[in-house]
């Protein structure tokens, strides 16, 4: 039995459907319009009118004949979702009805689970409460504003084009649209900034009283404006030490204000709060992409769409389910992935998966955390994850 046999560019056996049937599932859809591109960004965007074959008023209809297509394609091997996550580029970018008009099509080609986690993304300057309103009437249950920083010289850098007090303000228009889970996503490390302006980042972002804090270090990416400005010497480069310390200061702040972590990036207030849809990824559970550039996973294969917006259009304007490639991880590349993510977070792992005198040598340095019979990340082995994991490999 083989899935999308009209490209081959996914054979999925049986097997792997049967895997699939027993959940959990969840749907990525992605936006990739940007009103701009920030500087650190590598992600898959585009900036509207930019793009030859492809603009953004056209991306509600794409992505549900594209929907059509994989339900057709799966033939009812998925169960119902019981995520579905909005990311991007900005989803908010589009108008609210044709959100509403992708996510009626992800209900009508899977189905919704009751009580189905729907998340946004949003940039703070694209949403405003009437906005806000009709996304939670649409039935999204949680927005997720990328606030980044509250020092506008940390910003500039970043080139965020949003106010230093705008994200704060959008996640209390959120709670009064009637969200209940809201998440603010911020940055450390950003060449310039001083851990004064973090820890006012922290304080900003708590003040709006969201239930979830993504903190992130700041990654230097290959091909994007921020990592050719550090290059030539125009900016430094990230600290470690600065960015250790930082860590430790969100963690503090953050379990202070009763956000405990979850996994080594993410803080929330109490389990409901946590992102069912990324505990999704890092558990390896099953999810299915819609858009350019999404990427998908059944039962050990990764499957990814076609990056371009106008590629992708045209293969669904085909008929053809726009998957442009796959591959099959196996036993190794899977206990690889198991370890590296069941280690992200606080739950951690069974002691038994792991080799136990590599464990021990690893306790001993403060890094694992080995009571209980479970493998967890201390402190100290959050900020040094990838090399617990390369100890344990």
């Amino acid at each position: 039995m083989a899935l999308l046999a009209a490209t081959d560019a996914l054979p999925l056996g049986a097997a792997a459907l049967d895997e699939l049937a027993q959940g959990p599932f969840g749907v990525y859809v992605h936006v990739p319009w940007c009103a701009s591109r920030c500087g650190y960004c590598d992600f898959n965007t585009y900036v509207p009118g930019r793009v030859r074959g492809a603009a953004p008023a056209a991306f509600a209809a794409t992505a549900a004949a594209e929907l059509e297509l994989a339900a057709r394609a799966l033939a009812g091997a998925a169960p119902a979702a019981q995520s579905v996550f909005f990311g991007g580029g900005t989803p908010t970018l589009l108008d609210p009805a044709e959100l509403a008009r992708v996510l009626r099509a992800v209900a009508g080609a899977f189905g919704l689970a009751p009580g189905a986690e729907v998340t946004v993304e949003a940039n703070p300057e694209t949403v405003d409460r009437t906005r806000l309103e009709a996304l939670r009437e649409a039935g999204f249950t949680r927005v997720s504003l990328g606030m980044q920083s509250a020092a506008r010289h940390v910003l500039a850098t970043l080139e965020r084009t949003h106010t230093p007090g705008r994200a704060a303000a959008a996640a209390r228009e959120a709670r009064a649209a009637g969200f209940e889970h809201v998440s603010l996503d911020l940055i450390y490390g950003t060449p310039g900034e001083r851990d004064d302006d973090w820890r006012a980042s922290l304080d900003a972002a708590l003040a709006a009283e969201p239930d979830h804090v993504s903190a992130y270090a700041l990654t230097l990416e290959p091909g994007t404006r921020m990592t050719a400005r550090v290059r030539a010497g125009r900016l430094p480069a990230p600290d470690e030490e600065a960015l250790a310390r930082r860590y430790e200061i969100a963690d503090a702040t953050l379990a202070a204000a009763g956000l405990r972590w979850y996994e080594i990036s993410n803080w929330a207030r109490g389990d409901g709060a946590r992102c069912r849809h990324n505990l999704g990824y890092w558990t390896g559970g099953h999810w299915w992409p819609v858009g350019p550039g999404a990427h998908g996973h059944v039962d050990g294969i990764r499957f990814w769409t076609h990056r371009h917006p106008a590629a992708h259009a045209r293969a669904v304007a085909a008929g053809t389910p726009p998957v442009a490639g796959h591959e099959v991880l196996d036993g190794d590349q899977r206990r690889l992935e198991r370890l590296m993510l069941g280690l992200r977070l606080r739950d951690g792992l069974d002691a038994r998966e792991l080799d136990a005198p590599r464990a021990a040598a690893l306790a001993a340095d403060g890094l694992l955390d080995l009571t209980g019979g479970r493998a967890r990340l201390t402190l100290a082995g959050r900020r040094l994850a990838d090399r617990v994991v390369r100890e344990l490999a």
